[in-house]
């Protein structure tokens, strides 16, 4: 009886990020490799159009080179990548050598009316998977900073102007109707704004940052920080959290960031 075969060794790939938001893939090649495509998956959709080919080229001796320029849409999701070599079937890369350098405090230029990020990664399993951002306008979250009983926030808006009336608004995730949107003041200078979250006007709950940067009737953008290399946030910064008295009863409250990257409070009632 024959042996089965060995599986195929995983095709592994280098990424680089650059300042613009593009992405540069180079994959070991394969022995007798023919026309060769990345493919770039969006996860939990079927959708004809969630599915981006970049051809793969050779660039240097055993390598194949694809790239993703910033000027190219990726919508928001998280994309899993794979390479299709000399007509077989598309198989999973693994995450090899990854530079994103260029990504820190990178500061868009907003010529293409948009922020544009996508941040390579490696799955739970292994597997290369690129998170995409796409926001027009967005505000990226800079310092947050305690304050008594509350939190300060400052940060930066692009592709809009912060005009009179802008505000930032707290929203609750769930909960009763008369929770509402809590409004707060913003302190505007040009592109950058900061305001200030008392927590004891919040209810206990889970609270999400938004900014109107043009007042009410203008946009709401949700609050974020995506302006660096770190994919997921959530498992790697954890924020001091306060124990403050509010006309709920006692709350221990304190900021996050979510699987996205989106800003957000979380407030806990605490037993007397």
């Amino acid at each position: 009886m024959t042996p089965p075969a060995p599986p195929a060794a995983p095709l592994r790939a280098d990424c680089i990020g650059d300042s613009a938001g593009g992405l540069t893939f180079d994959v070991a090649a394969p022995d007798n490799t023919g026309a060769a495509l990345l493919i770039l998956r969006r996860r939990d959709t079927d959708a004809a159009d969630d599915t981006v080919s970049l051809p793969l080229a050779p660039a240097a001796e055993g390598r194949l080179r694809a790239a993703l320029p910033s000027s190219v849409a990726l919508p928001e999701g998280r994309w899993d990548a794979y390479a299709r070599v000399s007509d077989g079937e598309p198989r999973r890369l693994v995450p090899g050598v990854t530079d994103l350098r260029s990504l820190a405090d990178r500061t868009p230029g907003g010529l293409l009316g948009h922020v544009a990020v996508r941040i390579p990664y490696a799955t739970r399993q292994g597997n290369l998977t690129v998170r995409s951002w796409l926001r027009a306008p967005h505000a990226e979250a800079g310092e947050l900073r305690l304050v008594e009983g509350g939190l300060t926030v400052r940060g930066r808006v692009y592709g809009t102007q912060l005009a009179p009336g802008a505000h930032a608004e707290l929203r609750p995730r769930s909960g009763a109707p008369e929770d509402g949107v809590r409004l707060l003041d913003v302190a505007a200078d040009r592109a950058e704004f900061g305001f200030t979250v008392p927590y004891d006007a919040l209810t206990p709950g889970e609270w999400d940052l938004w900014l109107r940067p043009t007042g009410e009737h203008g946009p709401a953008v949700r609050l974020a920080r995506l302006l660096d290399d770190v994919a997921d946030k959530h498992p790697l910064l954890a924020h001091p959290r306060t124990r403050v008295r509010t006309p709920h009863g006692p709350v221990e409250a304190g900021p996050y960031y979510t699987r996205d990257n989106d800003l957000s409070l979380s407030v806990t009632p605490l037993e007397l």
